[in-house]
């Protein structure tokens, strides 16, 4: 890690502004190896700020040195990604007993790229969708994204590719036991 200060905390409807410029930054920089520019642009149709997780309390930010380094967040709701501006999106409450907690919108600005920033966000919100009382969790990775939540114990359930944004988006859903 070095001498980067990790801090984290809960996002709040002032981190808009600089949320979106850091999800601007991942979508066009993290994505350059497996995507082509349509598919790119694309991404930021189908991908983005969902404000929901930020009014339910269950997003979060890490700060390095007082920057917004990274942010993610888990929900207790029905949609399984894609922010605001997405189509098709449910905000009805998910069944811990018989549901998996949806892990949503991971970023981690590019400066800041593999140096356990995604990781830790992981860890927070499979913890607090384990206090919830959810067994499982879910998600839609890119393909930038699938390396770690495959080292952090994720499988793929499925593949697909999201044509909403013009261009077709290679997504995979991936599924963890909390244990």
């Amino acid at each position: 890690m070095g001498s980067h200060h990790l801090n984290h905390r809960l996002a709040t409807l002032a981190d808009i502004g600089p949320l979106r410029a850091l999800m601007d930054a991942a979508i066009g920089e993290l994505q350059k190896p497996f995507l082509d520019e349509d598919q790119i642009q694309a991404s930021r149709t189908v991908m983005g700020l969902d404000t929901q997780l930020i009014e339910d309390g269950t997003y979060f930010i890490v700060e390095v040195n007082g920057q917004v380094a990274g942010c993610g967040g888990w929900s207790r709701r029905a949609t399984l990604y894609g922010g605001d501006q997405t189509p098709g999106r449910n905000a009805e409450l998910l069944d811990p007993q018989r549901d998996p907690a949806k892990i949503r919108a991971m970023y981690t600005h590019p400066a800041y790229a593999r140096q356990g920033i995604g990781r830790r966000i992981l860890s927070l919100c499979e913890q607090a969708a384990k206090q919830e009382g959810f067994s499982t969790a879910e998600l839609m990775a890119t393909m930038a994204g699938e390396p770690l939540y495959r080292a952090c114990g994720y499988h793929p359930v499925e593949r697909i590719e999201d044509p909403r944004g013009g261009a077709p988006v290679p997504l995979v859903r991936m599924r963890k036991e909390l244990v």
